[in-house]
């Protein structure tokens, strides 16, 4: 397992749909393991393979608190079938926005198909923080991020942040 470099806004791959696993291999297979161990480095508790640079619908989660025991989850070409109408406010954020976080609505359940690394297609029902979670990390495969649910001001101010850090980075 290799710990992996965690791309940040404005880097143009966080806004691209992820392309679609053809194949489970043992590839992917350390991917996924790639993606846990950067995503337990980091810490955090959910990555989607874009934030490592990688244009693949592949998303790994563990939300488990610091002295939990360990529950990761990974899935291939996850998608939402249905979310319930009940919302939950959670306060969110993300590896590709370090140290910014905001209140984001999202629906409370979420109905999720998704193959497993061994290729076996599964449908779960996650509930509170996993549909939260999930839902976040599959706004990733598709180019969308936390701050588009924030008013336009928010967003462009932590988007203008970003950038102009990077400019100075880049001096």
């Amino acid at each position: 397992m290799a710990i992996r470099s965690i791309i940040t806004i404005p880097h143009p791959i966080l806004r691209k749909r992820a392309r679609p696993v053809e194949r489970v291999d043992a590839e992917l297979r350390r991917l996924a393991d790639d993606m846990l161990a950067t995503m337990y480095d980091a810490p955090g508790i959910g990555l989607a393979a874009p934030q490592i640079g990688v244009s693949r619908r592949l998303i790994v989660m563990d939300p488990a608190k610091d002295d939990a025991p360990k529950t990761p989850m990974v899935m291939v070409n996850p998608e939402v079938l249905t979310r319930s109408e009940t919302m939950r406010l959670h306060e969110e954020g993300c590896l590709s926005i370090p140290d910014f976080t905001a209140d984001v609505e999202r629906p409370d359940r979420a109905l999720v198909a998704y193959s497993d690394l061994e290729g076996k297609p599964w449908e779960v029902e996650l509930e509170g923080i996993w549909s939260t979670v999930v839902q976040h990390e599959i706004d990733h495969l598709n180019g969308v991020l936390f701050i588009d649910y924030l008013s336009r001001l928010k967003r462009d101010m932590v988007v203008k942040r970003f950038a102009k850090s990077k400019r100075t980075a880049a001096l």
